[in-house]
């Protein structure tokens, strides 16, 4: 394992870093570290410094990995020193200046939105019957509407917050996109992908590619955490 970077898992709106079990068992079977943030999705400055907590510590190089809302956070949280290389899946890429909402705004119109209710008193939910199609549509029936009734609130700040240096312009990064996604569209996801000069996967699969197919997404991880030469 001494030889092996750390991995940090970020979750995104919506759920909780518990989704992220199959994955952590995969890597930390085959001798990586791993830790799981569990980023409070209230503003994208407060999950930054929660990712940021957990990247510090860390004794030795960071593949910081976002899922969805988790890639702008590994976008902001990403310049740490000790960050070698960001993996984003079916994640928010944003550039400076720009932030989910101002993303979701130039998603495609052909294609259908996510389900995002209207806010309710500073938080966002989607809606509980569109759920497990839009958000979950490969995993099974009974988990996808548990995941429905226990989501997460999501802040309308978090969604607001600009990114102010993307860490992609100077991290090797990588990409899996999801062929399948309700939630971004796929389209979307390798612009942001080819912005960042991202190595790029496709996986046919739902927003949740990382609960369905998680050998998928531990193999990016993977393949990232190679080029990450040891201290």
């Amino acid at each position: 394992m001494a030889d092996k970077p750390a991995v940090v898992l970020v979750h995104g709106g919506f759920v909780d870093g518990s989704g992220w079990r199959a994955v952590y068992d995969l890597l930390t079977h085959d001798g990586y570290p791993v830790a799981v943030v569990q980023n409070p999705t209230l503003s994208l400055q407060g999950d930054t410094a929660a990712t940021r907590l957990i990247i510090d510590a860390q004794d030795r190089p960071v593949v910081l990995v976002g899922h969805s809302y988790g890639g702008a956070v590994i976008t902001e949280a990403g310049t740490a020193p000790n960050v070698a290389a960001l993996v984003y899946i079916a994640a928010f890429a944003p550039d400076a200046g720009e932030s989910v909402n101002i993303l979701l705004t130039g998603f495609p119109t052909d294609v259908p939105g996510p389900p995002i209710l209207p806010p309710k008193d500073g938080f966002l939910f989607l809606d509980w019957d569109k759920f497990p199609a839009s958000f979950a549509g490969d995993v099974p029936t009974d988990l996808a509407a548990f995941m429905a009734d226990s989501q997460v609130p999501w802040g309308v700040d978090a969604l607001g917050g600009q990114v102010t240096e993307p860490a992609w312009r100077t991290k090797p990064s990588w990409y899996l996109v999801a062929t399948d996604d309700k939630m971004i569209p796929p389209p979307a996801q390798r612009t942001m992908s080819a912005r960042a000069g991202a190595t790029t996967i496709e996986a046919g699969g739902s927003h949740a590619l990382y609960l369905s197919q998680p050998a998928a997404v531990a193999d990016l991880i993977k393949q990232a955490a190679c080029t990450v030469v040891a201290p």
